[in-house]
């Protein structure tokens, strides 16, 4: 082989490489997505149509793949509570900051549940959960500057009332729809708030 052919090699190896690795990480969101929280190394492998020993030259284990996949989704999912006209009487405040959580949690359902059944074994997971719910919780802030007039006890109440854990509970297994969901952590948030 004449030494102008090498490097044009190397580049297709590392382009088949950077394939590979793409399309595994892919693979790993599609199935979370789809709602296999916790996909196996061979679930993903197939999916990605790669070898599973080509699993592992990309990926040492599942922490290094998972936070693979956090460095590309974390900027989609954080962006999604940026926004939203946060003018207007306390009451539009509140029905729209529900709302905009509710698309947030939505969109990132099995993103969430993933996180939670895996949290146990990643210290960065646990971070990045921790790191959320401040973001979350700042959030309301900035919707609803009111909430610095509650005491603690109130405010702890209205993070909890504005939860993805209570949203969930609404949706999945108390079968509420988005609007009476909606509906629901409003008229929650605003008794706390405003007493109404």
């Amino acid at each position: 082989m004449s030494k102008s052919n090498k490097p044009k090699e190397l580049d297709g190896r590392r382009l088949r490489s950077e394939r590979s690795r793409e399309a595994i990480i892919d693979a790993a969101i599609a199935l979370m997505e789809e709602g296999i929280l916790v996909a196996t190394a061979q679930q993903i492998s197939e999916r990605a149509e790669v070898g599973i020993r080509s699993f592992f030259r990309h990926f040492e284990d599942m922490e290094a793949l998972a936070r693979a996949v956090d460095e590309q989704i974390r900027d989609s999912y954080e962006e999604l509570v940026l926004g939203g006209d946060r003018d207007g009487s306390i009451e539009e405040r509140i029905e729209r900051a529900v709302e905009r959580h509710a698309e947030v949690y939505e969109a990132c359902t099995n993103i969430i549940l993933s996180t939670q059944a895996q949290r146990w074994r990643y210290e960065f997971l646990q971070k990045n959960y921790a790191r959320n719910q401040r973001g979350l919780r700042k959030d309301l802030d900035n919707w609803l500057p009111e909430l610095k007039k509650l005491s603690r006890q109130q405010r702890e109440a209205v993070d909890a009332v504005a939860s993805f854990e209570m949203w969930h509970r609404l949706r999945e297994f108390q079968g509420q729809s988005k609007r009476a969901s909606n509906e629901i952590v409003a008229s929650l948030v605003k008794s706390l708030i405003i007493g109404s």
